[in-house]
């Protein structure tokens, strides 16, 4: 009996310690099958891959992910599996992963209207309408100016100066002559003679006040009945004396100018727009600007006029601004930046609400009335606001895309539109850009609203395109060749070839003509180096206000560097330096796009590059040169560095490392 119960005792241990392990192994065992099952999709997603290869440089093939050996972009797979049935010329699959490797990003299609920021700078003006010339109407003597400096203020109504003219004493006795002549005929009955008397006094009084008389004036001495040999000039209008242009004791002529007078109260802003921008400005536009002397305080005024020409030197056009400025804190000659927002509609028009189906004046932009009519100021007629260059008011909103959606090159432009209904697929297609609009492209033809369009990652997918040899951006009748990119095109020379070259390069070298620089100057130029560096960091980081702030403390150092030290010939070559470094740093400061920074960047470097050679610095720092044959389209540009890791400023981020070094112009202390 004792071992009865002791074998069934062993029996439901061995059941309890079993259902234990079946608790405890379970969850583990059902883990490890879904990971199996896990990996056996993910090495059939593997399997599907034929190689791995770069975007950029589509030379390479890797057997696994990892990174470009020559610029550093992620790889991105090429399947195995050929073009499906339905898959058009200009289309590419990628699988979910291959999405995420090549970053993609879509954005819809839209329909609505942007707003485009003009930028300008320039400067305060006299408003030319607002301008008094005082002048002598008579020939005489100045006796007296009560006004004896520039810069006072006067209000209307002032007298100004006194002149002594004996014309006007001559005219004056005619105007007692003809006043006497009517009182002794007051008792005549010959009304001819009477009519005769009355005719000449009013004469002669007319005669008065073209020699500069008021009719108060003329009053005042017709009722002492002694003539005056001075004439008082009055002020015809309030404000501040800008010229001063005779002195007490001259002789003058009849229409000598004596002052010159402002009135401040209005202002006119001159600002410079560039060739680019003019699409986007029009007559009556409200401009905002600030000056320098009020940080932070926006002042507004109206767009009264727009040059017809452009200048042939700058590329800019000038436009003039009227600007009210009741408390007078706006001066002649100080600096302004202004910004206008334009508003763009179907086509690529500008619209505004607050003119929309209104009426305006041609001359005076800041009369605006709801019906036709006449200008409360000038008189003329009122015109359209739509006759000057605005959309209607029911203006549809265009078709719009973000501006790194398409890729452009020449004439043409492609975008990659994630196709409906079958997923990862996306269709190149080519369509007609509009005009840019800030962060966006107006689009005219190619798309339709709703449609998903890749924003990020387009260029991988163009470039796995051209692997396909498909129809691509830089491919577009597809086939042929896939264009390459060779980084190391000097170590793919043929030996003989590579020395004859260095030779030739070192005898160019040999023959650039070299100047006395001294020590100071040198010192000195360690200056523009120290900024010109800076913009190279902010380009290969992307940064691009960053650039253009850079740039203008270029310009600021140029400016410090003290020319004197150097003598004729090399003053002179410096001359020449100093113009293109210059020009090149404000085109940088002015670029509207990180692209435009880009390409004033070139020129800037090649500048950089002979005043390295040709002045030298102080050898505070390593100065070496880098070449990107891929940049601006495979023209290839150089720069300079200050070390040996390559960050490449066409591309930035997108191509950090991407080129070659050149040579070391100048090692540096150690």
């Amino acid at each position: 009996m004792y071992y009865c119960i002791l074998k069934f005792s062993k029996m439901i241990n061995r059941i309890f310690l079993f259902v234990m392990i079946l608790i405890f192994f379970f969850p583990i065992y059902k883990l490890l099958a879904e990971t199996s099952g896990n990996n056996k999709a993910h090495s059939s997603e593997e399997a599907k891959i034929k190689y791995w290869t770069c975007s950029m440089h589509p030379q390479i093939r890797q057997p696994k992910s990892g990174k470009c050996p020559i610029c550093a972009m992620d790889l991105i797979p090429v399947m195995s599996e050929g073009q499906s049935e339905d898959e058009g010329p200009r289309d590419l699959k990628l699988s979910e992963k291959a999405q995420k490797l090549a970053e993609i990003e879509v954005a819809p299609v839209e329909r609505k209207f942007v707003t485009v920021e003009v930028r300008m700078v320039g400067k305060i003006e006299y408003d030319e309408t607002k301008l008094a010339y005082i002048t002598s109407w008579v020939p005489g003597r100045l006796d007296k100016l009560y006004v004896d400096y520039t810069g006072i203020q006067v209000k209307k109504g002032e007298h100004l100066v006194d002149i002594y003219s004996p014309e006007l004493i001559s005219a004056q006795e005619e105007l007692f002559q003809s006043l006497k002549a009517i009182k002794d005929l007051e008792k005549s009955n010959i009304e001819s003679m009477k009519e005769t008397a009355r005719q000449t006094v009013e004469a002669v009084r007319e005669k008065l006040r073209l020699l500069g008389l008021s009719k108060e004036q003329i009053e005042e001495i017709e009722k002492s009945e002694k003539p005056s040999d001075h004439i008082t000039i009055y002020s015809p209008i309030s404000g501040i004396v800008i010229q001063k242009n005779a002195l007490q004791g001259m002789y003058v002529d009849t229409g000598t100018q004596i002052y010159t007078i402002a009135d401040l109260s209005q202002v006119w802003v001159k600002l410079d727009a560039y060739e680019s921008d003019i699409e986007w400005l029009r007559y009556g536009q409200e401009v905002e600007f600030q000056a320098e002397s009020y940080p932070g305080e926006v002042f507004k005024g109206k767009i009264s006029f727009i040059d017809p020409i452009v200048n042939e030197k700058t590329r800019t056009v000038k436009l003039r601004v009227n600007v009210p400025n009741p408390d007078g804190k706006l001066k002649p000659e100080m600096f302004v930046r202004a910004i206008v927002h334009s508003k763009v509609a179907t086509g690529g028009k500008v619209m505004d609400e607050s003119l929309a189906g209104k009426w305006i004046c041609p001359m005076h932009p800041e009369v605006v009335k709801s019906s036709s009519g006449s200008c409360d100021i000038c008189g003329m007629a009122l015109v359209p606001a739509e006759s000057l260059g605005y959309v209607k008011p029911d203006a549809k909103p265009p078709i719009i895309i973000p501006a790194s959606a398409p890729l452009i090159t020449g004439k043409r432009a492609v975008v990659y539109v994630e196709v409906k209904d079958k997923e990862g697929v996306y269709e190149g297609r080519e369509i007609v850009l509009g005009p840019r609009a800030g962060d966006f492209y107006v689009v005219k033809e190619g798309l339709n609203e709703g449609e998903n369009i890749v924003v990020n990652g387009n260029f991988k997918i163009d470039s796995a395109i051209q692997i396909l040899a498909k129809p691509s951006m830089m491919n577009p009748e597809g086939g042929g060749p896939v264009p390459t990119h060779q980084h190391n095109a000097v170590a793919q020379v043929e030996p003989s070839k590579k020395v004859e070259k260095s030779q030739e390069a070192k005898s160019k070298e040999e023959k650039e003509q070299t100047f006395n620089v001294p020590d100071e100057f040198k010192k000195q130029l360690d200056g523009i180096f120290d900024s010109y560096f800076s913009i190279h960091q902010a380009l290969s980081q992307d940064k691009f206000v960053e650039a253009k702030d850079n740039a203008k403390k270029f310009v600021d150092a140029l400016d410090t560097i003290d020319m004197t030290l150097l003598d004729h010939t090399t003053h002179l070559e410096w001359m020449k330096k100093y113009e293109e470094l210059k020009k090149n740093a404000q085109d940088i400061s002015n670029s509207k796009d990180i692209a435009k920074t880009r390409e004033s960047f070139s020129p800037l470097s090649v500048s950089m590059i002979e005043v390295a050679k040709k002045f030298g610095t102080s050898n505070k720092q390593p100065i070496i040169r880098f070449h990107c044959p891929m940049a601006f389209n495979n023209k290839g540009a150089d720069w300079l560095q200050t070390k040996k890791e390559i960050e490449n400023p066409y591309f930035g981020k997108t191509m950090f490392s991407c080129g070659e070094q050149v040579e070391v112009i100048f090692k540096g202390h150690k």
